[in-house]
């Protein structure tokens, strides 16, 4: 699957989904999961913090554990040869807890649809703020 075959608010709610369902509820090891979506040399960073490939595998480890579930909710997302820009909300149920996180995302992609380097912005979103989107796609069952 590459950022060209799709449409892209279809792209990015099937990449997120894809990504955080084989994570949390996958066989694999987190590793081989990261290496399928992100390419060796990832830069990443989240709310200012950067994180390289190995930093990446410690962040999304502790998912395996807590099993969370999630959907998406793609408002926006515009996509320019191998880059791509949305803003989208994660509904997550971890931990008896539900939460909303509202992001942006920037991400660059390899010509294999793999992210080589990706900014990402997250907020918290207070259950009565919470709105719909136009592209939505679950992660896991709840």
């Amino acid at each position: 699957m590459t950022i060209n075959d799709r449409n892209p608010k279809e792209f990015i709610a099937d990449f997120i989904c894809s990504f955080n369902d084989e994570i949390a509820h996958g066989d694999d090891d987190p590793a081989a999961v990261v290496d399928r979506y992100y390419t060796p040399d990832i830069v990443q960073h989240f709310d200012g913090h950067q994180m390289d490939r190995e930093k990446l595998i410690a962040h999304v480890r502790p998912l395996r554990k807590n099993k969370p579930t999630s959907r998406v909710e793609v408002h926006e997302a515009i996509a320019d040869g191998n880059r791509l820009a949305a803003h989208y909300t994660m509904y997550v149920h971890i931990r008896g807890k539900d939460l909303t996180i509202e992001s942006g995302v920037f991400a660059e992609f390899a010509p294999d649809g793999r992210i080589r380097r990706q900014q990402i912005f997250f907020r918290d979103v207070p259950e009565d703020n919470a709105d719909s989107g136009t592209q939505s796609a679950e992660a896991a069952p709840s």
